[in-house]
């Protein structure tokens, strides 16, 4: 199961980057209209902004899955690898599941209900606002499931991220 969700948040990591690239593309095409050709496109803003939202919404699987996120190792660094191990367990059941597990239905709700209405923007052009929602919805099941692949690589003795960190050369 470990491998399987792992897989998943890599490929959608991977293949989400993508869109990086695409956003780009939009935002140095809406500048060029706007200012070299002086028509600025009416849906740039709109799509430009929901690009973003899909980006970033879509990448905490994969960032949890590298440990992109952010940490108490302030607090953490100074203990042992057993005892970190067991707080990082602790912070998993207590915190970041019962969190990972209302986000996620309560943004199928959400999607679902804007799929429902047929949500659109209130820009000068109407773009359909569910396609974001559905993708916010699917993006929390994968944080979830990242989040229990991480559980149980803790609970399992399958993770890297407790050794100590070496000193950083910095000359």
């Amino acid at each position: 199961m470990i491998s399987i969700v792992d897989g998943i948040s890599e490929a959608v990591g991977r293949v989400v980057s993508l869109v990086a690239a695409i956003f780009a593309g939009l935002i140095i095409y809406d500048i060029f209209m706007r200012y070299v050709m002086v028509s600025p496109t009416p849906w740039g803003f709109d799509v430009t902004k929901m690009l973003y939202g899909f980006y970033f919404i879509m990448l905490g699987g994969y960032a949890l899955r590298h440990q992109a996120h952010v940490n108490v190792d302030l607090v953490t660094s100074k203990l042992g690898r057993a005892t970190r191990r067991w707080v990082e367990i602790a912070g998993y059941i207590i915190f970041f599941l019962p969190f990972a597990l209302v986000f996620a239905t309560q943004s199928w709700v959400f999607a679902l209900r804007s799929l429902a209405q047929g949500e659109k923007t209130y820009g000068a052009v109407q773009l359909p606002v569910y396609p974001l929602k559905i993708a916010m919805a699917v993006a929390a099941a994968l944080l979830l499931l990242q989040g229990l692949a991480e559980l149980f690589k803790l609970i399992l003795r399958r993770t890297d991220h407790l050794e100590p960190m070496e000193p950083m050369d910095v000359r």
